[in-house]
Parts: structure tokens; sequence; C-alpha cells
């Protein structure tokens, strides 16, 4: 991937090296994640961790269950006390995230100002870029969803409008998944930005909406919305490749990784069998096809998984 004349964004927010529970948040505790809080790492190796550490399925039992409290306050989004806002000199793993981020902050900056998105009844209005946070403890904490352990994985808090990364991850991405290269990384980036998208545009909320008819609904809702943020990541990687930045390996890359994360794999691979009434992010097919759906399009429009009646025919 091709950064070298990217802008790189000032929204980063780097927690590293400040220890304990990654700073910021308001009051601690172990209070659960929200609804429409996870993302693309939010059950990726939350699998792996329940098959070898059974012992920790009481920290992350709201993140499995994709439980929490609809309606919670959304905590202020100021910058953890001792943070570095942007990146120092030098630092090759920051500057690679504000490039990316700073490639979907002006792909998605044009697309609100056309108004070119799925209509689900909100005014979103001018696109308000997210903050990414960098941090390296076993848990973060954060104003709007809480303490969240580092095994969640990135994740995006609709609380604060931010992203959360530990680097260590794109460890856990190369080897574990088997998604390895700079672009994989990147597509984990801008589905976490999907997120943001949707919690502006008003589709977030279905996932909540769907809780309340029980946990099938909340399920099948939860997919459609991962689906619809792989399809956003699609939809920046059109816009991104008119720069020139990407090349077919790049696409080999994201299309590898949203197929090997994608929930029939992960079960099969982990447990040995799969249960499709438990997933909450859809299938390797789906993930990768509606990756490709966005990038081929290049028009978020063509991103509305809600529109699609039968949940089957996703």
């Amino acid at each position: 991937m091709e950064l070298d004349n990217q802008r790189r964004s000032s929204n980063i927010e780097d927690r590293r090296g400040l220890g304990g529970r990654g700073g910021g948040g308001r009051g601690g505790g172990r209070m659960p994640v929200r609804s429409g809080g996870l993302g693309i790492g939010g059950l990726i190796i939350i699998g792996l961790i329940l098959l070898f550490f059974p012992q920790s399925r009481e920290l992350l039992g709201p993140l499995v269950t994709g439980g929490g409290l609809p309606g919670a306050a959304s905590g202020d989004a100021a910058p953890a006390e001792g943070a570095r806002q942007g990146c120092a000199e030098g630092d090759q793993t920051c500057d690679f995230v504000a490039a990316v981020l700073g490639s979907t902050e002006d792909v998605w900056g044009p697309i609100f100002q056309q108004g070119a998105l799925p209509n689900y009844g909100a005014s979103p209005g001018a696109y308000a870029a997210p903050t990414l946070v960098l941090f390296d403890a076993e848990a973060v904490e954060t104003a709007g969803c809480g303490v969240v352990p580092n095994a969640a994985g990135p994740f995006y808090c609709p609380g604060d409008q931010k992203l959360f990364i530990n680097p260590s991850f794109w460890d856990v991405l190369s080897r574990q998944l088997t998604s390895p290269g700079d672009f994989a990384q990147a597509y984990v980036i801008a589905h976490e930005v999907g997120h943001h998208v949707q919690n502006q545009i008003g589709s977030a909320r279905f996932r909540e909406e769907a809780m309340m008819r029980g946990q099938q609904a909340g399920n099948q809702a939860s997919v459609r919305l991962e689906l619809q943020a792989d399809c956003f990541a699609g939809v920046w990687a059109h816009h991104a490749n008119r720069g020139g930045q990407l090349s077919q390996g790049d696409l080999d890359e994201a299309i590898n990784a949203a197929h090997n994360i994608g929930d029939d794999t992960l079960q099969q691979d982990n447990q040995g069998y799969t249960r499709p009434e438990t997933y909450t992010h859809g299938t390797s097919d789906q993930r990768r096809r509606w990756f490709q759906r966005g990038y081929e399009a290049g028009d978020a429009r063509q991103c509305d998984t809600f529109a699609v009646r039968d949940y089957n025919q996703l």
C-alpha cells in the first residue's frame, strides 16, 4: 500500500506507555460494553481465548453476548491524561495508522458532503472524523464503553466516537489469523471507521433495537451491521485506489482477511463445528462479498444490508 503522499490525520491519541488500563474513561470498573461497541476484532480472537482460557469467560461475557446497556450515556471524548496527541517523529506504527485514518477522512468527507449514503432517517450533516486511540495495556478504559480487555481486538466505541487499537493485534492478524500485510491492517482500520459512519447515519441503533426482540434477532442485526462495515471498508478502498495507492496484492490481502475472520471459519477452526444461529459478524463468504461489493461500486448506498429483507440472502 503506497502511503508516502497521503495526508496524515491529526486525530490520533497515543496512550501507549501509560500502563494500567490504557488511561481514559470516567469511573473505571468493569462497566459492560454497549451494544454496537464491537467491531472487526470484537469476536475475532475471543473464540480462541475462550477455547484455551475458559476462565476468561466472565470477563468477556458482555463481549461474547453482544450485551451491554442500551441507551447508556455517551461519555466525553476528552483525551486520556498523559496521552500524546498525534505521532512522535519516527514512530512508524503511529505514522501508518495516521496515514490510513487520514485517507478515510479524505474519502468520507466528500461522501457525506454529497449525501451519497444509505438513508435511515438521520441527518448526519458533515462528516465528523473519529479519533483513533493506540494503546498497549491489557485493557483500555473508555468513557462510553467501560473497560474493554485487549482480547476484544480493535473496536469502535460509539459513546466516545473513538477507534481503539492495540498494535499487538497486527501480529495476531498475521500469524494466528493468517492474514498478513499492511492492507489487511488498513482494512481493519477502515472497517472500524465504517462503524463510526454507521453511528452518524443511524444504522448503528438497529442492533440495540433488535436485541429487545431476542438474542437471535440481535445476532442477525449484528451480522447486518458488520457486513455493512465491511462494505464501507470496500467503498473506502475504491476511492483510495483512485490515488494509485493500491495494488492487486493489497486487495488480495483485504479479501483474505475478510474471509479468515468469518464466523464459520473461526468456529470451525476453534471448535471443529459451526453454529449459524450464533453468528454475529457473518460468514467468510459474506464478508468477502460485501467488501468486494463496496470496492466495485464505490457507492455507500450499495451497502444497505438492512434493505435485504431475507436474512438468508445477505
